[in-house]
């Protein structure tokens, strides 16, 4: 099974590609459904239809649906929150401290991801495809079954779920009601690691960045290539979309501002080809918006050509290390992350984790146990990424 998240800034054409991906692949035969969590919904504007939240079948294959999340808040977290709001009341908080609480930052857009885990998995689908809102939106997405597992560890870390009889107490003295809330918070830390797990697998999960060649959407699309691949999410492909016709020798003020129209937009392509990795496919631009499965299969083929469009990203882990030559070196971690010359990037040291910090998003790398018992002595960067020095710490390392 493949997922394919689709995204890019607002007005790209990402709905339309992503589409367009699916008919073409239910046209190859692949078993494909297509769902928008963009809280705008123009999947259904695309295929021509209406469409909810229950996947209809469009076309011979396809299938497309919209996920409402706010139908996924009232089932899935109402119940946990009333238990753990009785829980955070018996503990002395008022009724509106144990309300405000337990209001858990990004709920519906982590409700939004685990109900696409859940589709991809459960259902007979070969590739589902997701309609994701614009960027900013999606990084946040993206980032949050990393981050509120992070919060739930903090405000109920595991080993205190674990001990039933101590704090039942809090739950008005039941230990039913603490039975209850464990088990919940339980559950919600396995979604949330399972969900981690699938958006982290590059066999299955890929994005397609959708943008036009206009600089400041290239300049934001290089930068989302870089928090991606520092989530460790897979980046596949990069859709140039709208790219205008070449008027070749033809005359006349429309052939001049076409041709000079290309050729920015050329600059702008072969920047962005010149500065990534990551593979980059066009779409031209038409003059009339492709709406229902047949138009939409007229862009994909535009789009992929003979190429497959289940093409995987080129494998290459975030992290490696080299060992020194001689016994006193420094061994060399080197983070896959593609920057350009605007990144800003902060590295520091917190335990056995290193703090990476690019334009202001962090993520915390586990360190290799080699590299636990020693110290950073120096940083630097290169095409191949950043690479961070350590020193054996001879207060830990056996000679």
């Amino acid at each position: 099974m493949r997922l394919l998240l689709f995204t890019g800034k607002g007005g790209v054409g990402k709905t339309t590609l992503a589409a367009a991906t699916a008919a073409r692949l239910a046209r190859d035969g692949v078993k494909t459904l297509v769902v928008s969590t963009d809280p705008a919904h123009s999947l259904g504007d695309a295929f021509g239809l209406a469409l909810g939240d229950e996947p209809v079948e469009v076309d011979s294959g396809l299938f497309a649906g919209h996920i409402e999340t706010r139908g996924l808040v009232d089932q899935a977290w109402r119940t946990l929150r009333d238990h753990l709001r009785t829980m955070l009341a018996g503990a002395g908080l008022d009724e509106l401290d144990a309300e405000e609480l337990t209001v858990l930052p990004g709920i519906e857009e982590l409700l939004a991801l685990t109900e696409v885990a859940r589709i991809a998995q459960a259902g007979p689908w070969e590739t589902v495809i997701v309609d994701c809102g614009p960027t900013a939106e999606t990084l946040r997405l993206l980032a949050l079954p990393e981050a509120l597992a992070g919060y739930l560890e903090r405000l109920f870390p595991a080993h205190r779920r674990a001990v039933r009889g101590l704090l039942g107490t809090l739950a008005g003295g039941s230990l039913d009601k603490w039975d209850a809330l464990a088990s919940g918070l339980g559950d919600l830390a396995g979604r949330l690691e399972g969900l981690r797990a699938l958006l982290t697998d590059r066999d299955v999960t890929g994005v397609r960045l959708v943008l036009t060649p206009e600089r400041v959407v290239a300049a934001e699309t290089r930068r989302t290539v870089t928090v991606l691949t520092l989530q460790g999410i897979a980046v596949d492909a990069l859709l140039v979309n709208r790219l205008v016709p070449d008027p070749g020798a033809d005359r006349g003020v429309a052939a001049d501002w076409l041709r000079t129209r290309r050729a920015e937009q050329q600059a702008v392509l072969d920047e962005v080809r010149r500065e990534t990795a990551v593979p980059v496919w066009t779409a031209g631009h038409r003059a009339g918006e492709p709406v229902g499965a047949s138009a939409l299969l007229v862009v994909a083929d535009d789009l992929y050509g003979e190429r497959d469009p289940l093409r995987r990203a080129p494998d290459r882990p975030l992290l490696s290390v080299r060992r020194p030559a001689t016994p006193d070196g420094e061994y060399l971690l080197t983070i896959a992350l593609p920057l350009s010359a605007e990144d800003r990037l902060d590295l520091a040291r917190a335990g056995d984790e290193l703090v990476v910090t690019v334009d202001g998003r962090r993520r915390l790398v586990a360190l290799p146990s080699v590299l636990r018992r020693c110290v950073v002595s120096g940083a630097s960067a290169d095409d191949d990424g950043v690479t961070v020095r350590f020193q054996p710490d001879p207060a830990l390392w056996m000679r």
